[in-house]
């Protein structure tokens, strides 16, 4: 006797309304992340826009200018209450980004018009501005730490692994081949683990900022046409 596979024509309409509200849910936020990436990474070479600059000063740094200073004064600067605290900001980072005058000048602004934002129980992508040590390491020349980098990849991988696994759980209800069913399942996985493994080459070899691009373009096109796909055949296709 031949195994029988399910496929969206074996299953129920309320089945299809939950798995394609899931679907639908998933791609906007995904689209959220890749609006939330623009303005976290955008514009720290000074220009306008995402760039591949923009990615080596996040992960590898810059030998010429820190990553709050190029913030202060690009996409971060409308979020000052007051123009001078720019000044205050730049020119503590000038004077060598130490201790006491963090405390005296800086800590007052940070806390007023940038920790809303830049607190890992609310973002863990952006800088922690809430105390000096996590403050230093962006006030000095560098990209990430490799600390923050564990960080934000141990959070990354949890929570994306989760996702495509569900959506790739949906996907192989499609009717198509298997063999393409399997290979098309593992392409977004071995994306992200290369995007993460990405960010910490980067750190020292700055070329491997394409590798970040490139690589977090391949998860979100394989996920996304698995999403497409999976929403055409369960509401449009027909194979009996």
């Amino acid at each position: 006797m031949a195994e029988h596979y399910t496929r969206f024509k074996d299953i129920s309409v309320s089945e299809r309304i939950l798995n394609t509200v899931f679907l639908l849910t998933i791609g906007l936020g995904y689209l959220m992340a890749l609006a939330n990436m623009y303005y976290t990474h955008q514009g720290l070479d000074g220009k306008a826009g995402l760039s591949v600059e923009d990615v080596v000063i996040s992960y590898h740094g810059s030998s010429s200018q820190t990553r709050l200073g190029t913030a202060i004064r690009g996409i971060m600067e409308p979020n000052l209450k007051y123009k001078g605290d720019q000044d205050v900001i730049l020119q503590w980072i000038q004077h060598g980004a130490d201790e006491p005058e963090y405390n005296e000048k800086v800590a007052p602004i940070l806390n007023r018009d940038c920790v809303t934002c830049h607190t890992p129980s609310i973002n863990p992508s952006l800088p922690d501005l809430t105390h000096y040590a996590t403050v230093s390491e962006v006030a000095h020349a560098g990209g990430a730490t490799v600390p923050a980098l564990v960080r934000v990849s141990h959070i990354h991988l949890f929570g994306i692994a989760f996702i495509l696994f569900f959506i790739g759980k949906i996907f192989l209800l499609c009717d198509i081949n298997v063999y393409v069913k399997r290979v098309a399942v593992v392409i977004p996985f071995a994306a992200m683990l290369l995007d993460v493994v990405s960010w910490f080459i980067t750190k020292s070899t700055p070329s491997f900022a394409y590798v970040v691009v490139y690589s977090g373009a391949l998860m979100g096109l394989s996920m996304g046409l698995q999403i497409l796909l999976s929403i055409y055949q369960m509401w449009f296709y027909s194979n009996k």
